[in-house]
């Protein structure tokens, strides 16, 4: 029987990064996934502004900007007034437009070159769990084989053959509503940006690469819970033409679908020896364009909490705080899924009322523009902090810095930006002392960078420390004055972070 460290099922974007972020820790791991080739037809069209940062922790981020093309607006519910993107706090205040194709070619072949072994056309089938390993079944273009391996990660989708085997309860609603897309030619193309929402539906037409487009849409009969059979080219001619006047000479179609709005979310994201992530954990409608990059996020979370686990310096629990961490944020997308599904289908006088109100409150609103654009960017996170007694910022996102200073004991560049500095197998103590008092306590997992940011950032006023995970939230902060109380703070929360107290 092979063995293996981690089996991960699924070879799509969250399969692949959390296959890199595990390889960068040292750990072994086989990607299971049942598609011979990359899809071409690609659902996710989005890197949204949060996930271009997790990108940049580890550099990998100029590919996508060097082939992307960057939008600096979102849209809520394709409401009109859109959301403003380049006042959002983070070094890369816009969208990536790039199809989901090229995410995850651009992503195999990172995690290829960090030694991720990927078996295309093998399925996982099933596993059974003990006490110190998971022999994961699955079937190959050879027959059936087993892998032993130490934890089993389902990336595999809304069906996912790796939660059902788990019995991981998956509960939500059905879907109600089924819109429409096709990837198409156009013998007549409208101008850039088109847009209508009316009585009769709502449309959008977006240019990809190779001179298609995408008419993606839906309108008053999406409302059924009837499948009324594959889309065909003639039926979105018609549905085209009855919302914008016109079908725009569509032909040649390369791809023809239907998508719901059935919800559900896992009851729970680790279940012994499995954890779940990307659409095996959350199901939702695809409004905002919002689900790769969510699940991507799932895997940064998770990909260092397993990676510790696996090689044995994790706390005792760090694990289990992969589903307290992130089960909120699915409960939170599922709640803005649901919101914005009910927009995208409101076609009465009513529905249409309130979207030109809600769309006027967009531009009107500094905060309710800010709110919104926050939740689509995934920029506001925050993971539970360290309880009462802990700094504000603890368990938020580490902003995108820039720091002066005599920098590290690894060679960093010290005047590296913050996610340059962040590593996958180690914490990040910055040292904002003027003395760099906290120099000695780099160690196994935990880099020192002693300097101040270039520029004044609110809610850091009087910061001495900080402490970031290697997932780029706030593990701790702190204000001691006294050099000795604040080392000592330092040290408490190193021995919590990694398990184990800190020598002197």
């Amino acid at each position: 029987m092979e063995t293996q460290q981690v089996v991960i099922a699924g070879g799509g974007p969250v399969g692949l990064w959390l296959a890199a972020e595990l390889r960068l820790n040292g750990v072994g791991v086989t990607v299971v996934e049942q598609r011979t080739e990359v899809d071409r037809r690609s659902k996710a069209l989005t890197v949204h502004p949060r996930t271009i940062e997790v990108l940049a922790s580890r550099g990998v981020h100029r590919r996508f900007l060097a082939e992307a093309l960057k939008i600096s607006t979102g849209h809520f519910a394709n409401l009109p007034d859109r959301l403003d993107f380049s006042a959002l706090d983070t070094p890369h205040p816009y969208t990536l437009f790039i199809p989901q194709a090229r995410t995850e070619e651009l992503l195999e072949e990172y995690a290829l070159g960090l030694g991720a072994g990927i078996r295309r056309g093998h399925r996982v089938t099933g596993f059974t769990e003990r006490p110190d390993s998971v022999t994961v079944r699955v079937e190959g273009p050879q027959g059936p084989y087993d892998i032993r391996a130490e934890y089993l990660a389902g990336c595999d989708g809304t069906r996912s053959t790796v939660r059902e085997a788990a019995g991981i309860g998956f509960p939500g609603t059905p879907a109600g509503y089924l819109g429409w897309l096709g990837d198409v030619r156009l013998a007549t193309p409208p101008p850039p940006g088109f847009n209508r929402f009316n009585e009769r539906g709502g449309l959008m037409v977006v240019p990809l690469p190779g001179g298609r487009w995408r008419i993606v849409g839906a309108d008053p009969d999406s409302a059924t819970t009837q499948w009324p059979g594959d889309l065909t080219l003639e039926e979105l001619r018609r549905r085209t033409a009855a919302i914008a006047g016109e079908d725009f000479g569509l032909h040649d179609p390369s791809w023809l679908s239907r998508f719901g709005n059935a919800t559900r979310l896992a009851e729970r994201y680790r279940r012994g020896r499995v954890v779940l992530a990307g659409d095996a954990a959350h199901q939702h409608y695809p409004a905002g364009g919002v689900g790769m990059n969510v699940g991507v996020q799932d895997a940064f979370n998770l990909g260092w909490k397993l990676a510790a686990t696996v090689n044995g310096w994790a706390a005792e629990g760090l694990l289990d705080t992969y589903h307290t961490d992130r089960h909120p944020v699915g409960e939170q997308l599922v709640e803005h899924s649901r919101a914005q599904t009910h927009l995208f289908h409101a076609f009465t006088p009513e529905g249409l009322a309130l979207r030109d109100l809600l769309s006027r409150l967009v531009p009107r609103s500094k905060e309710f523009g800010e709110v919104l654009a926050g939740r689509l960017s995934g920029l506001d996170v925050a993971y539970p902090g360290g309880g009462p007694a802990a700094h504000p910022l603890t368990g938020t996102r580490a902003p995108g810095l820039t720091f002066t200073g005599t920098g590290t004991g690894t060679g960093t560049d010290p005047g590296a930006d913050l996610f340059a500095l962040l590593r996958a197998d180690a914490y990040l103590l910055l040292d904002l002392t003027s003395g760099g008092v906290l120099a000695d306590r780099a160690r196994d997992h935990v880099t020192v960078h002693h300097g101040v940011p270039v520029r004044p950032r609110a809610g850091w006023e009087g910061l001495r420390a900080v402490l970031v995970r290697p997932d780029g939230h706030l593990a701790g902060a702190w204000t001691e004055q006294d050099d000795t109380e604040l080392r000592a703070a330092v040290d408490g929360a190193l021995a919590t972070a990694l398990g184990r107290a800190v020598p002197a």
